[in-house]
């Protein structure tokens, strides 16, 4: 089992369907594979074998997307890393995934320029894509290589596929492995799940270095579909594509859904062509939800899920029925609910979320203790909180670590999210915990304002403290953003908003 061969397959059998978009290109299977099979070329010639780690340092671009299947061809694994890295964490990441070859922009170059001394690679083992004077030149290698198919090696199902990194720029890298088998699940079970076809064409905007990217990439590949690569997300560019290509399916964030949700545009009547709106990184508040489906109805899903190799979805046929939710685990998945005593909660009691399914990850790369911490008996320990109803579904709470202890009492940020994006003049909201001498720890509100908004501090903070449902859930302040500190993923960064908030915002009486 080698994923690459699908691309190979398509090429033969179907080599004038329209496969890849971005920018300005526009390839069919042939001429993808084809280019595909220079850049897996390339990487042999220069020594690159089965088991390699090839470390990509790239934003969305055709070259990120040709690599993922040329490296897969080879057996080399996959190492995508944020482009947002830098420094010490840059140096963490690159060192941890024992990496032999790194390739990254010409725009990116100097990132890697003042830590190359600190690399375990020899400075020819360094890529650069669209010019170098230091390292070797990315074009040069692809143009010198041949557009045959590569020799494949012979591959085993378990043998890895990619090491996705989860935490940020500090502490201990966590590599989360997935072998070919793993990703041979994704392009099958997650394309069923999402009703593709191979008429499908799938419009992705956000970082394919994401492993959401991966829930609607895969399986639109595997179908044999047609799949277009925006270089970053745009709302009018989004809206645009979709109806020029008739997209059936798109995968975002839920800032990039509330942000595509002030255009007039974003309705069933101007983008009749959308089956699929999947909505992923984090979650989407019931009011953003409602306007969403009263734009484009029988579309909204909502997948709940980790790297690490657990899901729930919110199919589009439950949405009226369980709004609020994140879904049930679908077939060949298993959930629960438990203490901390890992004992197995009722129906309705909030614990944390346990679960399994054909996707769990191998591990964490070189770290067998944390891997244990994280899977216990089969068994992935997600660090969330969350209750099931009656019928399965799942309820998320919050993160254990996002969960504010208030004179003793747990607090839970999204209960008071959930009241202050209910405020006309509020776009986005994040709470946070930060540290207090009365209570211990005490929330703060990070506010985004709609355009045209202008609000007073104090009044909007009565305001919030006003309509709350407990008087633990009251804010003790606020502070409005322009934006809120995200990751590629989409996730707020709650850590930098405490941060942010000590270092400048902090009330001073």
């Amino acid at each position: 089992m080698n994923i690459g061969q699908v691309l190979s397959h398509h090429a033969k059998y179907k080599s004038t369907h329209l496969a890849f978009v971005c920018g300005g290109d526009e390839l069919n299977y042939l001429q993808l594979n084809e280019s595909v099979n220079q850049i897996a070329n390339a990487l042999l010639r220069n020594g690159v074998r089965k088991g390699d780690k090839v470390t990509l340092l790239l934003q969305n671009c055709r070259e990120l997307w040709e690599l993922y299947w040329a490296i897969s061809k080879i057996g080399a694994v996959i190492v995508p890393l944020s482009p947002l890295l830098r420094g010490k964490g840059l140096v963490n990441q690159i060192n941890n995934a024992d990496t032999a070859l790194l390739i990254t922009t010409y725009d990116n170059e100097h990132y890697i320029t003042p830590i190359i001394e600190q690399l375990k690679i020899k400075k020819s083992d360094f890529w650069v894509i669209g010019g170098t004077h230091h390292y070797t030149d990315f074009y040069t290698e692809k143009q010198a290589s041949s557009v045959d198919e590569p020799d494949m090696p012979s591959m085993d199902p378990e043998d890895l596929f990619n090491i996705i990194y989860s935490s940020g720029t500090t502490g201990q890298p966590k590599g989360i492995m997935h072998s070919h088998r793993i990703r041979s699940y994704y392009m099958a079970l997650f394309g069923s799940y999402f009703r593709m076809t191979p008429e499908s064409v799938v419009l992705h905007s956000g970082s394919i270095i994401f492993n959401g990217s991966f829930l609607t990439t895969m399986p639109v590949m595997f179908h044999g579909g047609t799949f277009i690569l925006h270089k970053s997300f745009d709302a009018q560019n989004v809206l645009k594509d979709i109806k020029k290509y008739e997209v059936t399916h798109t995968i975002l964030v839920p800032s990039q859904i509330i942000a595509a949700l002030q255009y007039d545009t974003f309705t069933s009547q101007h983008i009749p062509s959308l089956e699929c709106i999947l909505s992923v990184g984090a979650p989407l508040n019931a009011k953003h939800k409602n306007a969403l489906n009263d734009r484009i109805p029988n579309v909204f899903y909502e997948l709940y899920g980790l790297t690490e190799g657990f899901i729930t979805i919110l199919d589009k046929n439950d949405f009226h029925k369980k709004t609020g939710s994140v879904g049930k685990p679908p077939p060949f998945f298993d959930m629960r609910i438990v203490d901390e005593l890992g004992n197995d909660l009722n129906d309705n009691e909030i614990g944390e979320i346990v679960g399994r399914g054909p996707i769990l990850m191998q591990g964490y790369y070189k770290d067998t203790v944390r891997t244990e911490q994280t899977i216990k008996n089969g068994w992935l320990f997600t660090g969330d909180l969350g209750y099931r109803d009656a019928d399965g579904f799942l309820y998320l709470v919050d993160r254990k670590k996002d969960m504010i202890i208030s004179g003793s009492v747990n607090v839970y940020p999204n209960d008071i999210e959930k009241v202050i994006i209910k405020n006309d003049a509020v776009l986005e909201v994040a709470v946070f915990g930060v540290e207090d001498a009365q209570w211990g720890e005490t929330p703060v509100a990070a506010i985004v304002l709609k355009k045209g908004y202008s609000v007073i501090t104090d009044d909007i903070k009565s305001w919030i403290n006003e309509n709350v449902e407990a008087r633990f859930h009251k804010v003790s302040d606020i502070m409005i953003l322009e934006e809120l500190p995200r990751n590629v993923a989409g996730k707020v960064l709650k850590m930098e908003l405490r941060d942010l908030y000590n270092s400048k915002y902090k009330t001073k009486n």
